[in-house]
């Protein structure tokens, strides 16, 4: 008879090939979402911190909609040509 293994809530394995599920709980509870960037960074032995990467483009696009005229913006790019 296979031997079944019991998981533990929390615990995660590395695979051979240096990857390691994320435990939903974990996810859920830093806010991060399927899609997000994330910066790995080594935190002392046996640490290993995910920190999501700030987009700024993204934080900052259509920030300023509604504050130049309409046709503004596109007669200062005719004078850089």
């Amino acid at each position: 008879m296979a031997e079944v293994k019991k998981r533990r809530r929390g615990v995660t394995t590395l695979s051979t090939k240096n990857q390691a599920t994320i435990p939903i709980d974990a996810l859920r509870g830093a806010g991060l979402e399927p899609g997000d960037r994330l910066r790995v960074e080594a935190a002392g032995a046996g640490r290993v911190v995910l920190v999501r990467m700030d987009d700024v483009i993204e934080r900052h696009a259509g920030a300023l909609t509604g504050v130049y005229p309409e046709g503004y913006l596109d007669g200062l790019r005719k004078e850089w040509r």
